[in-house]
């Protein structure tokens, strides 16, 4: 079975009264301490592991785990593409077992009525003895003249461009060095030919561990991979070049992978739903929690709306928004489901640190709590959010001017009494980290993540390509859904929603990063199958939270 991989009045006191906490718990996912573990992500040297055991200890062929592969590429190029019958797919097949993989898929497809055509990249006595196996099988259906050899670019350009679809087969996880000769070659001419390209596990030219791009790699529309996720489709240029992503199991035992000491995880959908509370007929909206969330200051009122928003789409029960008394009404004027309590403000109307014994029980009168968005930067206003810290006792986000606040005084975090979530945006990371910068962050998003949460005893989103959860004891997850349109103002407010609206209904913070994280990314690509990716706004991603929350299949 394929694991496609494809994650609006200051009655606030009254309204606790009336619909105080549950006398039960409030429903959460069932889960382990930290709910239950994603899919592992692993390096090239652990599959290799993981192949090998599989091949010598449960005595599975390596042919078979080849030709499972092959049918998982035919699978899913023609869920992607189309179905084959009629098309012209040309295959650019390495020495290697990934050429191999390349012309089992070339057989299956010549079955489903494809009219397919073999490039070989090297004589037949330099193929691996698997690709060779497939070889013969292959020309024993079609004859020697559906195969060709690669001897220039100019000499195989009319093949590749005369094509419907381009398979890469070149190259596998192997690769550690720059590709070179024929190879490269092969890889500028699938990238100019403006074809479809599935990429065989990986995109030939890509660091199978670092993402890397190695002198030159192909940019696939579509990657199909076998066993695990290879971390390299998910960092550096590999989020690029991948395209789409899918995986397809190929058989190596669980008992195997669990093995594997890989510390880094990809969400799933299954992971996500499983962390979604239990909507019980007798619930009412107490039963979902109340999320506080003290955010806005004159212009920008928009940050706290699209978060208060947010948290309801995502289920919570109540919302109460804090805010400069002078912006209330402005606020008001745009949230109806949305309840506000104006607060003590500066002359720049942004909250005052006079304001803090309310906002101390605003805290204590709600399940959960986040304090960021759209907060400003002035003076009086950081030192209280400063003072706060040390008062966080229930679950929490930290976002935007929260964690500007923190510049210089990360050390504040250590004084909250239950660990936070952090949701940094990369220019906000390298602002809490030591001697960082944007773009050392960005370098090692990662390392980065998995650091700062160990260091801080905290929980870490760092937002951006492919995002990045890290939690205290070093795990970390990354999330496979979202896309270049999300990248406009707003949609880091609403993913803070999203998260405190999981908190208030009871899901654990680790479990409520995760989900909210990949359900954030799926409303975004919801949104952008309607409207496409330049004109998104954060708006467009909070209408499709229903839709992404709607389990219609596994992606």
């Amino acid at each position: 079975m394929d694991n496609a991989i494809c994650l609006a009045h200051d009655i606030a006191t009254e309204e606790t009264d009336r619909f105080p906490p549950p006398a039960h718990p409030v429903p959460r996912a069932q889960s382990i301490p930290y709910g239950r573990p994603p899919m592992k992500i692993v390096t090239g040297t652990e599959m290799q592991t993981l192949d090998r055991r599989t091949i010598t200890e449960a005595h599975i062929p390596s042919a078979v785990l080849m030709e499972r592969a092959g049918k998982g590429i035919v699978r899913h190029l023609e869920e992607h593409c189309g179905p084959a019958r009629g098309k012209t797919i040309t295959i650019l097949c390495g020495k290697g077992n990934n050429g191999g993989d390349g012309l089992v898929a070339a057989r299956l497809l010549c079955r489903r009525r494809a009219r397919v055509r073999v490039v070989l990249l090297a004589a037949l006595t330099d193929l691996s003895r698997d690709a060779a196996a497939m070889y013969r099988r292959f020309v024993h259906i079609t004859g020697r003249s559906a195969v060709s050899r690669f001897r220039s670019y100019d000499q195989t350009r009319g093949l590749v461009v005369s094509s419907d679809i381009l398979v890469d087969a070149l190259l596998g996880t192997g690769l550690s060095s720059e590709v070179s000769g024929a190879y490269r070659e092969a890889i500028e001419l699938i990238n100019g030919a403006g074809k479809p390209v599935v990429a065989v596990d990986i995109p030939s030219g890509i660091h199978a561990d670092t993402g890397a791009l190695l002198g030159q790699a192909i940019r696939a529309t579509l990657t199909v991979t076998f066993g695990l996720p290879k971390l390299g489709l998910y960092v550096g240029a590999g989020i690029d070049h991948a395209g789409t992503i899918r995986i397809v199991d190929i058989g190596i035992p669980p008992a195997y992978v669990d093995a594997i000491e890989s510390r880094t995880l990809l969400l799933t959908s299954d992971s996500a739903f499983q962390s979604l509370p239990e909507r019980v007929p007798s619930a009412h909206k107490g039963t979902f929690g109340h999320a506080g969330i003290i955010a806005g200051s004159v212009g920008k009122t928009g940050a706290a709306a699209l978060a208060a928003h947010a948290a309801l789409r995502v289920g919570t029960g109540l919302v109460t928004v804090a805010t400069p008394s002078s912006v209330n009404d402005v606020l008001e004027a745009k949230l109806l489901e949305v309840m506000t309590m104006p607060l003590p403000e500066t002359k720049a109307r942004t909250l005052a640190r006079s304001g803090l014994d309310r906002i101390l029980a605003f805290i204590q009168a709600r399940t959960a709590i986040a304090i960021g968005p759209g907060l400003s930067t002035h003076p009086e206003t950081v030192e209280l959010v400063q003072s706060l810290m040390k008062h966080l006792d229930r679950p929490s986000v930290l976002d935007a001017d929260a964690l500007n606040a923190l510049t210089g005084r990360v050390s504040l975090l250590t004084e909250c009494k239950t660990p936070p979530i952090l949701t940094p945006h990369p220019g906000e990371m390298a602002r809490l980290e030591v001697d960082a910068t944007t773009q050392s962050v960005n370098a090692d998003r990662i390392g980065t993540a998995r650091r700062f949460a160990r260091e801080r005893g905290v929980f870490v989103v760092l937002k951006g390509a492919r995002t990045v959860i890290a939690r205290p004891d070093g795990l970390v997850a990354i999330c496979p859904t979202g896309n270049p349109g999300m990248a406009t103002a707003g949609t880091g407010d609403v993913l803070t929603g999203m998260i405190v609206g999981l908190l208030a209904q009871g899901v654990p913070a680790w479990d409520a990063a995760c989900a909210a994280t990949y359900f954030h990314g799926s409303a975004g690509d919801l949104a952008t199958q309607h409207l496409g990716q330049p004109g998104m706004l954060a708006r467009d991603l909070i209408a499709q939270i229903p839709y992404a929350l709607q389990r219609t299949k596994t992606t």
